[in-house]
């Protein structure tokens, strides 16, 4: 058994063959709701202002993440948690004013600009005669 050494206090959070050994519930505290909605294609971004209360580790991994526009999906895909944790996590900062985040346009520009179901059945048909 490979274990690798987290970084407070020498305790153990990584094992090569069984994975995470933190439950990422234990990360967020175990919250699973956000305080605020996030779509998988939100994008988030750092504003520059620093959270006044101390963060967790991987807040700040987030926070490092944030430099430029980035999406909710390509931060949890960073730090290898489930979305609904980074959900959490991204929440607390954009809380705090750390990060500002916008929904992507699609959502944002209400069901005007929605995809047409006659085109989604043509490309669908086109599928299934390639078959």
């Amino acid at each position: 058994m490979s274990v690798r050494r987290g970084r407070r206090g020498g305790e153990p959070w990584f094992d090569d063959a069984a994975g995470r050994l933190v439950r990422p519930y234990t990360i967020s505290n175990g919250r699973t709701r956000p305080t605020a909605h996030f779509d998988l294609l939100t994008m988030v971004m750092a504003t520059g202002r620093r959270p006044a209360a101390a963060q967790s580790p991987e807040h700040a991994q987030v926070l490092g993440l944030c430099g430029g526009p980035v999406s909710v999906a390509e931060i949890a895909a960073h730090i290898r948690l489930p979305a609904v944790v980074t959900k959490v996590l991204l929440a607390d900062l954009v809380d705090c004013g750390a990060l500002t985040a916008r929904a992507p346009a699609a959502v944002s520009a209400g069901p005007a600009s929605r995809t047409d179901r006659a085109l989604l059945e043509a490309v669908l048909n086109g599928l299934r005669k390639r078959l």
